[in-house]
């Protein structure tokens, strides 16, 4: 299926009435940034060891700003693997008896449940992830949810908005560190990789280019 042909036929479940801004701006998606941490580049075969999701919302005069923040650590699932280089560079330490890891379907299912909320609230029709690099954690995040067999998924299956790229048009970086500090967020190297901090962060540098466009007369709140 084409995204074309995916979009008309959420057009077809969309209710009539005034569309809510946030609906409007996105073409009835809800832009959710997610983070993975995983055990490798493979996402059919490395365990998915964090995740987080923060919502966008929208202020009375169309900003966006990151709103709520869900954050997982996962159990591998069985027989996954585990790279020694992935955990010496995320930091994550498997054994720590506070780590308090949930199964990837408890993951999920709690993420998707406030996503559907945020979902519903804002008039949209579904969710499409945001991330830095974001076919990596789109990858991960589909993997685990055919995993699961977790049914109503609430992202678009293969689009994203990738920051990468965004800051890459707007800052000239492409490193999520070195583009923060181009758009004046501040950035912790020692909290990096972990997948709260990275959503948050990213959140932050995805709001602010988006607004940034706004500002400069990129995009007008017309209705369709």
């Amino acid at each position: 299926m084409s995204e074309e042909q995916f979009d008309d036929d959420l057009e077809g479940q969309s209710q009539s009435g005034p569309k809510h801004p946030m609906a409007r701006r996105f073409r009835g998606y809800l832009p959710v940034v997610v983070d993975v941490e995983t055990g490798g580049f493979n996402a059919a075969t490395d365990a998915l060891l964090e995740i987080a999701a923060t919502t966008i919302g929208m202020d009375e005069g169309g900003m966006l700003f990151p709103e709520h923040t869900a954050f997982f650590r996962v159990e591998p699932f069985e027989g996954a693997n585990i790279e020694a280089a992935a955990l010496e560079f995320t930091g994550i330490k498997l054994d720590h008896p506070l780590r308090m890891a949930v199964t990837e379907e408890h993951a999920l299912t709690e993420i998707f449940r406030g996503l559907r909320k945020s979902i519903k609230a804002n008039g949209c029709k579904r969710a499409i992830l945001v991330g830095h690099n974001s076919a990596f954690d789109l990858n991960f995040l589909n993997a685990a949810i055919t995993r699961t067999g977790i049914k109503r998924n609430p992202f678009h299956p293969f689009s994203s908005f990738d920051t990468a790229t965004l800051a890459g048009l707007a800052y000239g970086q492409t490193v999520l560190a070195k583009a923060c500090q181009a758009a004046g967020i501040e950035f912790d190297g020692r909290e990096a990789h972990s997948a709260r901090y990275d959503t948050e962060k990213t959140a932050d540098l995805f709001c602010g280019i988006v607004n940034r466009w706004k500002e400069m007369g990129g995009w007008m709140d017309f209705d369709d």
